[in-house]
């Protein structure tokens, strides 16, 4: 069932996002759309905009749980979420525990090799410019963070990684990378955005060693190995095996 809502704001590669008759409240539509190395790859996958959006539900939860700030009040339907108006901050924040993806492709760093303490890449969130990654002189160029948000938005992303590495490992899965989206809300605090699921989290399972088969993740999509929707049902299940149901937004 779709929720009452109002015209649409913005609409992106899986997520639309309309307005209510709440002037601080949004309403986010999980869509079932899959794309890839931004966006020049699609398809479409039944179920998957309820699975991202009932995983993220449960996992901004316990972000709340750990005193985590984040956009997040409550389900509205299967795959659509009430969430605070926030200014997203134009960047991605990467958290990379391990080796993969990127770094490998740019870096002689092998795949699998485990970061020490954990990396953090900054990312400019511009498709047109393939997301580029900022150094700190070019942060400061770009004038996009006071100093102090710089800092608190490192600090964030680490809690966040803090938080989210040992409740994966409690549930057979290693939690390799991510990314995050963070904003800005009316009070002016920095706050983690967007969605947290397989579409932007890199989840191996710990129990299988092949390196396609342990993929639960959105790289079974980049890579065609097939099995994205189970691979992601897979995640849902272990998530809502060790989390009470998400509330709903009254």
């Amino acid at each position: 069932m779709t929720p009452d809502h109002g015209p649409l704001l913005y609409e992106g590669k899986a997520k639309r996002v309309f307005c209510t008759n709440e002037e601080e409240r949004l309403l986010v539509e999980f869509k079932n759309d899959a794309t890839a190395f931004n966006a020049l790859k699609r398809a479409e996958l039944k179920d998957k905009g309820r699975l991202n959006c009932q995983i993220s539900a449960r996992l901004f939860e316990r972000l709340e749980e750990a005193n985590i700030p984040n956009h997040y009040l409550g389900l509205s339907g299967e795959n659509w979420m009430m969430v605070k108006r926030v200014e997203i901050i134009p960047l991605e924040v990467v958290i990379r525990n391990v080796a993969a993806g990127s770094l490998c492709r740019e870096s002689p760093i092998a795949l699998g090799t485990k970061l020490i303490p954990e990396l953090l890449d900054i990312y400019y969130k511009d498709d047109t410019l393939a997301d580029p990654l900022l150094t700190e002189a070019r942060l400061e160029i770009l004038d996009l963070l006071s100093s102090q948000q710089r800092i608190d938005l490192g600090n964030l992303a680490l809690k966040v990684n803090q938080c989210l590495k040992p409740f994966f490992e409690e549930l057979g899965l290693l939690l390799v990378d991510f990314k995050l989206e963070l904003g800005v809300d009316y009070s002016g605090q920095l706050v983690v955005a967007d969605e947290i699921s397989p579409d932007t989290c890199r989840l191996w399972d710990l129990d299988i060693s092949d390196a396609n088969d342990r993929i639960l993740d959105k790289d079974r999509f980049r890579k065609d190995l097939g099995g994205v929707i189970e691979a992601y049902g897979e995640i849902f299940k272990r998530v809502q095996g060790v989390c009470t149901k998400p509330r709903n937004y009254k």
